[in-house]
């Protein structure tokens, strides 16, 4: 290469990079709230919120480039949600990640102008979040954690896996439109299956602990936990006090089981991660969240921990085991 040849190339080389920078520079960068229900030292916040992320960047929004996320973390107490969903909203993001109901609540009576995309959430129609599931009508949509003939499902299998079991507490938040519209869907169930269920209300620990000795003490009982924040909160103990009293337990999502749980039927939260970033996406390219159908899961999952089996002096049919999406042992 000829030397003037040469300078010619580096002056416009030289003269293209302070475009580039320049372009690269002047793009803004799109700022998107995270509000989390969970700690931000919890494993299933630390897992949920990776999944997020990577579904941001293979869309192409990357963090410190052309996306800044500010993330939050209530740790289950319900001030912090308030004063976090405030502190999102002054910062005037363009779209907001809710994760949980007691996440979406305060962040609604925060705003009704930017836009939400929530998951995990229980009966979104019920609670009042959207007017619709195919059209949501407001500043929020998303995927809520399942339909409510799910809820079914988990009296039939608990009589399946503990064919004696006669009686059956259902564990709910009688509080919230989807902790009454789980029992009901249960409720009707019970005739066929020859299982007689009554609630038991999760508002303390005390009464907890007396009404699941309660059952134990009648013989032939059982536990189904249903969805809701109260759930996750007393997670520990009700799984403690089935295994103390030997009652077979179906749980909504495998993160019970995988805490000592014997079973659970529900979607895995992680999936809807990854689809939550694509609302964002659709969002940031200049969608409605009004315009965006909330999703029901498509598929659910079967989870089973051979060792609280075990404990429990409970052989899991073959059939179950068969059809189990995972097997803890």
């Amino acid at each position: 290469m000829k030397r003037r040849e040469f300078i010619a190339l580096g002056g416009r080389a030289a003269l293209a990079w302070p475009l580039a920078a320049h372009a690269q520079q002047g793009e803004r960068a799109r700022r998107i709230g995270v509000l989390s229900a969970l700690a931000a030292d919890d494993p299933e916040n630390q897992a949920r919120d990776a999944a997020f992320r990577q579904g941001l960047q293979q869309l192409g929004w990357t963090e410190s480039r052309n996306v800044r996320i500010d993330a939050r973390w209530a740790a289950g107490n319900a001030a912090d949600s308030r004063k976090y969903a405030a502190e999102l909203v002054a910062l005037a993001p363009d779209v907001i990640l809710s994760v949980g109901n007691p996440s979406l609540e305060p962040l609604l009576q925060a705003t009704r102008t930017v836009p939400i995309v929530f998951v995990i959430i229980t009966d979104p129609v019920g609670a009042g979040f959207v007017e619709s599931l195919a059209r949501p009508g407001g500043n929020a949509t998303g995927f809520m954690m399942f339909e409510y003939s799910l809820c079914g499902k988990w009296l039939e299998l608990l009589k399946e896996i503990a064919p004696g079991v006669t009686r059956a507490a259902v564990l709910r938040d009688p509080s919230i439109a989807a902790g009454i519209g789980q029992f009901a869907v249960i409720q009707s169930v019970a005739p066929s299956v020859g299982v007689d269920v009554s609630p038991v209300n999760l508002s303390d620990a005390a009464e907890i602990e007396r009404d699941v000795a309660a059952l134990a003490g009648s013989g032939n009982g059982g536990l189904i936990l249903t969805a809701s924040p109260l759930s996750a909160l007393y997670r520990d103990l009700i799984i403690t006090l089935a295994a103390r009293y030997k009652l077979p337990t179906v749980y909504q999502e495998r993160s019970y089981v995988a805490a000592g749980g014997l079973v659970s039927y529900g979607s895995n939260f992680l999936d809807e991660f990854p689809l939550a970033a694509g609302y964002v996406d659709r969002i940031l390219k200049g969608e409605k969240p009004a315009d965006l159908p909330v999703q029901a899961p498509t598929k659910y999952e079967l989870v089973v921990n051979l060792k609280a089996a075990k404990a429990l002096g409970l052989a899991i049919p073959q059939a179950v085991l068969a059809r189990a999406d995972d097997v803890i042992e």
